[in-house]
């Protein structure tokens, strides 16, 4: 696997323990968007094999992996991670208007009334609401101001969001940034 592909591969979900006799197992999902979780689906995992889902139940949070049938070759599985590419992933989930995918916003550049607050290193999830994990400027640091700060990716801090510019406006951050 080539080193770029590698850095394209996104951890999605943890396969858990054995569940019952026949090779289902726990399934902890990781990722924004559920419906990738499916029969037939196929994924890469950290112990270098490929995967298809052959029995989803998201709502028991249990999947079976095809051609594993009892519990002995499940447990093979046990704490393995599901990876998949950024490619499959826009094909297989939907986007809303306003929704964006977080490895779009990863390091999109940040401006408040023309001013270069910094960029995104990720994007963090607390409780229900989505965070923008800023590094700030260095001229801003240069001036006192904190290195890293959070931004609520949401109204009414969030006015316009270019991901093939690579370029977000915020409202308010500015206030957030002093304050931190």
């Amino acid at each position: 696997m080539s080193k770029q592909f590698k850095e394209q591969l996104l951890h999605i979900a943890t396969i858990g323990k054995t569940v019952g006799i026949h090779g289902d197992m726990k399934f902890h999902d990781k990722s924004d968007f559920s419906e990738q979780f499916f029969d037939g689906a196929t994924f890469f995992t950290n112990l270098k094999k490929e995967i298809t889902l052959e029995d989803v139940d998201l709502d028991r949070g249990v999947i079976r992996i095809k051609g594993i049938n009892s519990i002995e070759d499940a447990k093979r599985f046990t704490n393995a991670k599901l990876f998949t590419t950024r490619d499959e992933t826009r094909k297989n989930c939907h986007l809303e208007e306003g929704e964006f995918f977080w490895f779009d916003i990863d390091d999109c550049e940040v401006f408040e009334n023309g001013i270069r607050l910094g960029h995104v290193h990720e994007v963090e999830r607390i409780a229900i609401t989505n965070y923008l994990a800023m590094i700030t400027d260095e001229k801003l640091v240069e001036a006192g101001l904190p290195k890293t700060f959070l931004i609520p990716f949401e109204e009414p801090f969030r006015e316009s969001v270019d991901v093939e510019k690579k370029i977000i406006t915020v409202n308010g951050a500015m206030d957030i940034l002093e304050a931190s």
